[in-house]
């Protein structure tokens, strides 16, 4: 067991874990945060995504111990920002959400996407969206929540 220490959420965090414990198990049984979800458990569907120092991971790839001092987002921690609050009302105006297991990462690679890249071209929402899976909604809805919300939340990004 080794005490790892990070920013979670924009709080300091202290924990006594085995560094070899995935961010994803930790994020969800320790710190309660559920938004994160088991999807493949491969890193391919996005279900687990995070913000890691502002990049976009899976956090079911990432052990602990390469968390020390760095700062974690996840979708609870994004959706109280005026960023989150934009992309959480484009999806919804949109009709980009349905059964909502995927929704938490196609707003986390959003948020990342429009962090780099305030306008982005269909093609580069669809690149910008490409390791998250959907299977309810379309991923028509989704990149017209992402371009909905790159317009109306111009100067946030």
């Amino acid at each position: 067991m080794n005490k790892i220490e990070f920013t979670l959420n924009h709080k300091p965090v202290s924990i006594e874990i085995n560094p070899t414990t995935r961010l994803l198990d930790i994020l969800r049984n320790n710190f309660e945060l559920t938004g994160p979800k088991e999807g493949c458990g491969e890193g391919e569907c996005g279900a687990c995504a995070v913000l890691v120092d502002n990049k976009l991971i899976n956090s079911c790839l990432l052990p602990m111990g390469s968390i020390v001092d760095k700062h974690i987002i996840t979708i609870e921690g994004l959706s109280q920002s005026p960023q989150g609050i934009k992309l959480i009302e484009a999806f919804g105006a949109e009709g980009a959400v349905q059964c909502g297991f995927c929704t938490p990462g196609m707003i986390m690679a959003s948020h990342a996407l429009l962090s780099k890249n305030p306008h982005p071209t269909d093609e580069e929402i669809k690149e910008g969206l490409s390791g998250n899976l959907c299977r309810c909604t379309g991923y028509s809805m989704i990149i017209n929540a992402v371009k909905r919300a790159a317009k109306e939340g111009d100067g946030l990004w």
